[in-house]
């Protein structure tokens, strides 16, 4: 398990420094403007539609209905039919009609910045048909134990990107966001061939290529699949991307605020997804395999000792990580950021999103750890709702809040709403159960080491206070 995890992480270190790299780039030479906000605006949906497939949600709808089917080859392509017909439909209709689908994303933005916006919209929506094709890929390949493909194939879409701002130095605004679009399409390619490459290695074309050739065969039990495949697919998307739509939420009320908010909040965002990338998402994606086989053969007690395990290491790691993220937030951004058209005030309106964002870490982290049990029971249905819950909270919340704190108040508010998250997870979980984890003494040295860090941060910013 923990190889998987190390993984994991490992690869989703390596893409996420890229892609560091790749904001440190677009901050300084776009800065925080109407342009980035365009940009960013422009991303959003292909890339909220990424990290929903691509970080975990629709593996954990495919693996359970792909494991229980008794003709895996049919089932498989019949889902990858479906999807790709019906993200094919969107995409052409995001291409006819730019402009409506850059205001559904950007309602705040004036007219003239919508017009702006609608083409490079229709442009970066293309990029939601290869990642389907990675995320199906990933899934199968997930399945056959293998993650480090999927874990270091974002770092080609930030390579990519990076090229296309190494070559528009010199350029205009508005080129510089087609160049960056230009290499969202580029990076995709390059990170589906390689999942294709890879599926090859494993021996998966012939399960694919057996598929196409019996389409048409074994439609009851296939129907069979398919149709538990449906029913727990949406509840499943629904129910794991809590965090993304919160995020999407808040960019398109950020196109109220000010011009820049929509870049504060990115950038906040971006830190803020390291960790919870780095180690919640990476555990639960190299767990969730182990897991399901281990439930659908009864191995409850191996099931319950891969969590006990999974939870100290994720707890650790998430606890440290938000103590030192909301701590050294104004360090992190001036760091990663401040240089360029970036300026000092945009990297403190961006610190302190930043702090309200990592209140949120540890109830999103822990969440999804803990959900990957209702995904393997396939009650999907029942994560479903705990993630309305969630979400109409931070509604709530990012209404009540974006009037009297502006951008703040939105980062806050997602923080909130993660805490509704947590304890509706518990809940689901077994509070029992859960509490029967913490009263371990893992949990007096957590403590510890969490009052040490708090101790050791507060000295190093008073040592570093003239100089940053």
């Amino acid at each position: 398990m923990f190889k998987s995890i190390f993984t994991n992480s490992i690869g989703t270190l390596f893409s996420r420094i890229l892609g560091f790299i790749r904001d440190l780039l677009t901050a300084s030479f776009l800065g925080a403007n109407i342009y980035s906000d365009i940009f960013f605006i422009a991303f959003k949906l292909p890339n909220l539609f990424r990290r929903i497939f691509a970080e975990g949600a629709f593996a954990q709808s495919f693996i359970p209905s792909f494991t229980a089917a008794k003709h895996k080859s049919i089932f498989a392509v019949h889902i990858f039919v479906l999807f790709f017909f019906i993200i094919f439909l969107l995409t052409m209709l995001v291409q006819l009609f730019p402009y409506a689908a850059a205001k559904s994303i950007a309602l705040g933005f004036d007219e003239q910045t919508l017009e702006l916006a609608a083409p490079f919209v229709s442009l970066n929506f293309y990029y939601l048909l290869l990642i389907f094709g990675v995320s199906f890929l990933s899934a199968l390949l997930q399945y056959k134990e293998h993650f480090a493909t999927t874990a270091f194939s974002t770092g080609l879409l930030n390579i990519s990107m990076i090229g296309a701002l190494v070559l528009s130095q010199d350029k205009t605004s508005s080129q510089i966001v087609y160049y960056l679009s230009i290499g969202v399409l580029v990076g995709g390619f390059l990170q589906f061939t390689s999942h294709l490459a890879m599926a090859k290695k494993k021996g998966l074309f012939k399960l694919i290529i057996g598929g196409f050739k019996y389409f048409n065969d074994n439609k009851t039990e296939v129907s069979i699949s398919r149709n538990r495949f449906k029913k727990s697919f949406i509840p499943a998307i629904w129910g794991n991307s809590t965090a993304q739509f919160a995020a999407f939420l808040d960019t398109w009320l950020a196109t109220f605020l000010v011009t820049g908010s929509i870049s504060y909040l990115y950038y906040a965002n971006r830190i803020f997804q390291l960790p919870l990338a780095l180690f919640a998402i990476a555990t639960s994606v190299a767990l969730f395999p182990r897991i399901s086989k281990y439930i659908r053969h009864e191995k409850f007690e191996e099931a319950d000792k891969a969590f006990f395990m999974a939870f100290w290491f994720l707890a650790g790691l998430l606890s440290l990580s938000m103590i030192g993220g909301f701590m050294l937030s104004d360090e992190i951004i001036w760091l990663l950021f401040e240089r360029g058209a970036f300026s000092a005030l945009d990297s403190d309106n961006t610190a302190k999103i930043l702090q309200m964002y990592m209140l949120g870490l540890f109830p999103f982290g822990i969440s999804k750890l803990l959900s990957l049990k209702l995904y393997a029971e396939h009650r999907q249905g029942e994560a479903a709702k705990i993630a309305t819950y969630a979400l109409f909270g931070n509604i709530v919340l990012s209404l009540s809040l974006i009037s009297p704190l502006g951008a703040l108040g939105l980062a806050l508010a997602s923080s909130l709403s993660g805490f509704i998250l947590f304890i509706y997870t518990v809940k689901a979980y077994g509070t029992t159960r859960f509490f029967a984890i913490i009263r371990h003494k893992n949990a007096l040295w957590l403590i510890l080491a969490c009052v040490v860090l708090i101790l050791i941060l507060i000295l190093f910013k008073e040592l570093t206070h003239d100089y940053i």
